[in-house]
């Protein structure tokens, strides 16, 4: 397919599946699966999930509320090359104490209070990195 503008909406009524390649003007609305490669322009917003008790916290999006129900243990799998994902605490029934499994520069980070939350950035080689902190305990 070559370069394309689209000025409008574009809409697929059959699911379109497969590559495009070209540049798109206008809004996207919907779901994306798979990469985008490029600059983007405007706004744009990842997805939010939940989380509560002890446990893997997902990574499959890009924001996780966490609802601690005790003193929770938390895991944290690897994630993919590039990715960002916070971690902020809404309910605080007990202390949350997160180990990811491939990280650089810490060994736990623990949130203790409403409001807590983490950015971090997955990097294949070297695991997950703290990006920004507010109240979380990083050690």
């Amino acid at each position: 397919m070559a370069n394309t503008t689209f000025s409008g909406p574009v809409i697929s009524t059959n699911g379109f599946v497969g590559d495009f390649t070209g540049n798109i003007t206008g809004n996207v609305t919907g779901n994306v699966t798979g990469n985008v490669t490029g600059d983007l322009t405007g706004r744009t917003f990842g997805t939010v999930t939940t989380h509560s008790g002890a446990g893997a916290v997902p990574v499959t999006a890009s924001t996780v509320r966490l609802t601690t129900t005790a003193a929770n243990a938390l895991t944290l799998a690897n994630g993919t090359n590039g990715q960002l994902l916070t971690i902020i605490m809404v309910v605080d029934g007990g202390d949350g104490t997160l180990t990811p499994t491939t990280k650089t520069g810490y060994t736990t980070i623990t949130f203790d209070a409403v409001g807590d939350a983490v950015t971090l950035q997955f990097m294949t080689t070297v695991g997950w990195m703290v990006v920004s902190n507010y109240g979380t305990t990083v050690a």
